[in-house]
């Protein structure tokens, strides 16, 4: 479309605003490393000519594995400038998962992290479609750190594929690119779901809708001019939940984290005086939890999603002068969809009262589009906070579809609506609150039993520091609830306690009978806990679990 009145809507032009208007305010701070937002336009603009120099063409995918360095905040822009579609792959996958997305995506490039290299080279090998692999140095590791690695020059050498970074980078050819695209619905990354239940899906990601989900982070999360957000969330998770785009849009600093540990966070919230951070609840209680955690010198507003944070935690992180902002999301709606909108008559609550109305998924963001609790025939449910149905959403930001998975694109937009597989209530207020997922609810002698609502009851108990529930085997009810509780440093809970705790707080038939105390639950990269490794563990031998 041509027209006076209308342009395409993109992230890009984000970053050439911000670069006009602040040239020389610090748009990224890595340990020594600063970039103004001159600066960061420039490197940007680097790296997409080098990209269209190494063969990048408009539509092509290229993929980065990397942590959240200020080459995987660059890549955000760099890739669309140079008309390319960005593949954030996650760090935590072994070579065989890594593989099959670069083969499913058709990567053309694979940018990897020096440290990640063997992974990169493994997941790589006999992949026609990977034409070049840039190796990227991270100049700021210390020799003795953790990270520490061998140089990668032995491999470079062995592998006519691999190129290093400032070699990728030597290739830029000098005509400037435009910050700007022809077709605001064209895609601008594709992101893997996890893949639990068979092989990850590749959720499109378009200009017009990481453009629209930027403002509704900068708004619901309340940024301006003057956020120094530190970088927990991993980048390769929903784009940041599109953070990369939208802070740079409102011209604030991003710290980049190579490593999500409770005193490197303490560090640098107090070295850098961070404002905003976002992260999973089980960060959230890394954090607060860390022997570095102490008063904070500036009021901290955390984002937090990824599993309902427990009242608990959520008057916790008050106490401590946190600001909670708790947002529900998934792959498929570019990160956060909806938000428990706090509500000015709360003030007046306790604390406790507050936390479980804030602990609610809430409400449709600004520009997201309604979210429904529906039942099996897509009539909404009562809004009587009692009656589940699942919740499904439609809207702007709202994927594309899967990529080049037509079949699974259907099933999930049936109705004419998105359908995410959790399952909730709406309250009267309108606000829908996660009863849990899908494959999660136990369904014990034909009573629906929220997971949720036994972690939540689990976490009042001051003992407990994190919970699982899921369904094991029972030979009379078909399943029952069944925890796994790591206790707070130096708590001496007997699961017998816990249980004793747990009957207080919910109906008896809800409370766990075996409650295993554990020193580490399994986590995804981004904190979430992977109850289905402890639900198949309990399950394996038996084959008459039918849900889920």
């Amino acid at each position: 479309m041509d027209s006076v009145s209308y342009s395409a809507l993109t992230p890009l032009s984000f970053l050439e605003r911000s670069a006009r208007v602040w040239p020389d305010k610090t748009a990224v701070i890595y340990q020594r490393r600063r970039l103004t937002y001159s600066g960061l336009a420039d490197e940007v603009s680097r790296v997409a000519r080098a990209l269209r120099a190494a063969g990048v063409e408009p539509g092509d995918r290229v993929a980065y594995l990397m942590p959240n360095l200020p080459e995987m905040l660059i890549a955000h822009f760099a890739v669309p400038l140079a008309g390319g579609v960005l593949v954030a792959v996650n760090t935590r996958l072994v070579a065989d998962e890594m593989s099959y997305i670069l083969r499913h995506s058709g990567a053309k490039l694979l940018i990897a992290d020096a440290a990640l290299l063997p992974t990169a080279v493994a997941a790589a090998k006999d992949l026609d479609t990977v034409l070049r692999l840039v190796v990227a140095e991270d100049a700021e590791i210390e020799p003795s750190g953790p990270m520490d690695t061998d140089p990668p020059g032995a491999a470079l050498a062995a592998d006519p594929r691999l190129v290093s970074y400032p070699d990728f980078l030597a290739q830029a050819a000098e005509d400037p690119l435009p910050w700007a695209v022809a077709e605001e619905l064209a895609p601008l990354a594709i992101n893997y779901t996890s893949g639990t239940t068979g092989m990850p899906k590749g959720v499109i990601y378009t200009h017009r809708g990481a453009y629209l989900n930027s403002f509704a982070q900068i708004v619901h999360s309340r940024h301006d001019e003057n956020s120094v957000y530190l970088w927990t969330l991993p980048m390769f998770h929903c784009n940041g939940w599109c953070m990369p785009w939208a802070l740079t849009a409102i011209g604030g600093t991003h710290v980049c984290l190579r490593e999500v540990r409770g005193d490197a966070i303490w560090a640098q919230l107090r070295a850098h005086d961070v404002t905003h951070l976002n992260a999973a609840p089980t960060v959230v209680t890394s954090i607060l939890n860390a022997d570095e955690a102490g008063p904070l010198t500036r009021p901290v507003l955390i984002t937090t999603a990824g599993a309902p944070p427990s009242p608990t935690t959520i008057a916790h992180m008050e106490r401590m002068g946190f600001t909670i902002v708790h947002v529900y999301g998934l792959t498929e709606t570019y990160g956060p969809i909806s938000l428990g909108q706090f509500q000015p008559e709360w003030a007046d609550l306790t604390a406790d009262q507050r936390a479980v109305l804030q602990a609610r998924q809430g409400v449709d963001l600004i520009p997201a589009g309604k979210l429904r609790v529906v039942d099996a025939s897509m009539a909404d449910v009562p809004a009587d906070g009692l009656t589940m149905g699942e919740i499904v959403m439609r809207g702007n930001t709202v994927m594309a579809g899967y990529y080049r998975d037509p079949e699974a694109t259907a099933e999930a937009f049936r109705g004419g609506w998105f359908h995410s597989g959790d399952l909730g209530v709406m309250h009267p207020d309108g606000y829908i609150e996660l009863r849990d997922r899908a494959k999660d609810i136990v369904i014990s002698g034909g009573e629906n039993i929220s997971t949720i609502e036994v972690e939540q009851a689990l976490m009042s108990h001051p003992d407990v520091l994190e919970t699982a529930v899921v369904g094991v085997p029972d030979d009379k009810w078909g399943e029952r609830p069944k925890a796994f509780v790591v206790l707070r440093p130096g708590a001496s809970a007997s699961p017998e306690d816990l249980m004793a705790h747990v009957r207080t707080k919910i109906a008896r038939y809800k409370a766990p009978r075996d409650i295993d105390i554990t020193v580490q639950l399994p986590k995804t990269p981004t904190g979430k806990i992977q109850k289905f490794m402890l639900r198949n563990a309990e399950w394996a031998g038996h084959t008459n679990r039918v849900h889920g």
